[in-house]
C-alpha cells in the first residue's frame, strides 16, 4: 500500500513510475482470496476506517461500495453472558446508560464520554505526535485515566486488543487516542468486494505497464535494482515499499530498519448455513482471558457478496502465539464457538486458516515517532513499520517520500 500510495503522487505530479511487484497481485498484507465456491476471504479480519485522513486523501470510497460494520459490538463475558454495547464511541451517554456494572461502573462510562470529547480537541497529527502519551502505555494511560480493571478487562482489552493484536495493551497510548478518534468520527467498512478492492484502485490509476507483478527483487545496488532473474534496472530513484522484514534484507546493513517485532494473529474461516442470532452487524468480542476465539465477525452479513446465495462467512481471529497445529486450533474454535452460538456452530465448515506472523509492526511505548524515510539521495523507503501500524500510516510515508522524491528534481 506505501509503494501505490507513492507512486500514484509521483504518477499525478508527471513523473514515471515503475512499480515491481514479488506477488502475483498488489497489495502487501491487503488481500483478497476468492474460493472455488463463492466465498471472498480477506487474509486476515480487516476493515477500513473512514476517517483515516490518508484514505481520505487518496482512496474513491464511491467506486469501493463500501459497507458499513454497525457502531458497537457484542462482548462475551469470562462467565458467558453476553451484552451489546450499542454505537459506545459515537454516542457514549447512549450506549453505557443501558450497560450493568458488570462491565463498569457509572464512572467509567462518564469517563468514555470524557475521552470523546477529548480526541476531539486534536486533529490526528496532533494525536500521534503527544509526547506526554508515547511515553505511556495504553494500559497505563486507561488505569491514569481511571477506568475500572473491570471496565479495562470486559471492554478495552478485547476491543482495542483486537485493533492492536495487542490483549496486553501495551501498544503506546498516543495511537490508542489515534485510533479512538476514528472509532468516534468514522465508521468501520469494508468494500463490498473484499479489502483488496483498495490496493487494486490505486493500481489501475497508474499507467498501462507501470505494475510488474511476478517480479522478486534480489538486491539493490545504488540506482541499479536486480531482479531474482538475473534482470538489471536503472532508475533516477528507488524507494522500497516492502514490509519491515524484507527491507532488513534488501537495504545496506547502515540503512536497514531497527530490529522489529511483530504481532501476530491466525484467522480462521468457516462457512455456516444460517447466522446465530439477527444479522445485526455488530463484531463480536470475547473478554474471556484464556479464550482462542477472541474476536467473530460476519463480514457476509454487512457485504453480502463475501459468500454465495444461502450461505454465511465466519471470521474467527486469534491474537498471539497458540502453539496448535491447524486442525488442532480449528477443533478448539469449533468447541469454543458451539459454546458461544450453539451446537450447530460445532458443525460449521472449516473453509481456510491463515497464519500471520507478521500481522502488525509493534508500537510499544517510549517508540520514536517514526524512522527515516530518505536513506540517500537516490534510495527511500516508506511503510508503516517506519511510522506506526495502520493502513493511514503506509499511505503517509508513500505520499511523504513522493514528495521528497518531487523536491530533489
Amino acid at each position: 500500500m506505501a509503494g501505490l500510495s507513492c507512486a500514484n503522487y509521483l504518477h499525478r505530479a508527471g513523473r514515471p513510475v515503475l512499480v515491481l511487484e514479488a506477488a502475483d497481485a498488489v497489495g502487501g498484507r491487503v488481500r483478497t482470496d476468492h474460493t472455488d465456491d463463492g466465498f471472498l476471504l480477506d487474509r486476515g479480519f480487516q476493515v477500513l476506517l473512514t476517517r483515516y485522513p490518508e484514505v481520505e486523501r487518496l482512496i474513491d470510497y464511491g467506486a469501493l461500495d463500501l459497507q458499513a460494520f454497525r457502531s458497537g459490538a457484542v462482548i462475551r463475558l469470562p462467565d458467558g453472558k453476553q451484552t451489546t454495547l450499542q454505537n459506545p464511541l459515537q454516542q457514549p451517554t447512549a450506549a453505557f446508560s443501558a450497560l450493568t456494572s458488570r462491565i463498569g461502573t457509572l464512572p467509567d462510562k462518564l469517563r468514555i464520554l470524557s475521552l470523546v470529547q477529548h480526541v476531539r480537541r486534536y486533529t490526528s497529527g496532533q494525536l500521534l505526535s503527544r509526547n506526554s502519551t508515547n511515553e505511556q502505555s495504553t494500559l497505563e494511560f486507561l488505569r491514569h485515566y481511571g477506568w475500572s480493571e473491570r471496565m479495562i478487562d470486559n471492554f478495552f482489552r478485547p476491543f482495542f486488543g483486537g485493533v492492536f493484536l495487542d490483549r496486553s495493551l501495551s501498544t503506546a497510548a498516543n495511537f490508542f487516542e489515534f485510533v479512538f478518534q476514528q472509532f468516534v468520527e468514522g465508521e468501520a467498512v469494508v468494500p463490498a468486494l473484499g479489502m483488496q478492492q483498495i490496493p487494486e484502485q490505486l493500481a489501475t490509476r497508474l499507467p498501462a505497464g507501470a505494475v510488474r507483478l511476478h517480479t522478486p527483487v534480489a538486491a539493490i545496488e545504488g540506482t541499479t535494482v536486480r531482479l531474482q532473474n538475473g534482470e538489471t534496472i536503472e532508475a533516477a530513484a528507488v524507494v522500497v515499499a516492502v514490509d519491515g522484514e524484507a527491507a532488513a534484507r534488501l537495504l545496506p546493513a547502515a540503512e536497514a530498519p531497527t530490529a522489529l517485532s511483530w504481532r501476530r494473529t491466525t484467522c480462521t474461516y468457516f462457512a455456516a448455513p444460517t447466522v446465530p442470532g439477527r444479522p445485526d452487524k455488530l463484531l463480536r468480542l470475547n473478554a474471556a482471558p484464556t479464550s482462542l476465539a477472541h474476536n467473530v465477525a460476519f463480514p457476509s452479513d454487512v457485504a453480502p457478496d463475501y459468500a454465495p446465495t444461502g450461505q454465511r462467512l465466519v471470521s474467527v481471529s486469534t491474537h498471539g502465539e497458540h502453539g496448535l497445529s491447524e486442525a488442532d486450533l480449528t477443533a478448539r474454535l469449533r468447541q469454543e464457538l458451539a459454546a458461544w452460538f450453539g451446537p450447530e456452530a460445532a458443525n460449521w465448515r472449516h473453509l481456510r486458516t491463515y497464519a500471520l506472523p507478521y500481522a502488525l509492526p509493534e508500537y510499544p511505548a517510549g517508540q520514536p515517532a517514526r524512522q527515516s524515510l530518505k536513506l540517500t539521495n537516490t534510495l527511500y523507503r516508506c511503510g508503516d513499520y517506519a511510522a506506526y501500524p495502520s493502513l493511514n500510516a503506509a499511505l503517509a510515508s508513500g505520499r511523504e517520500v513522493a514528495d521528497m522524491i518531487l523536491v530533489s528534481g
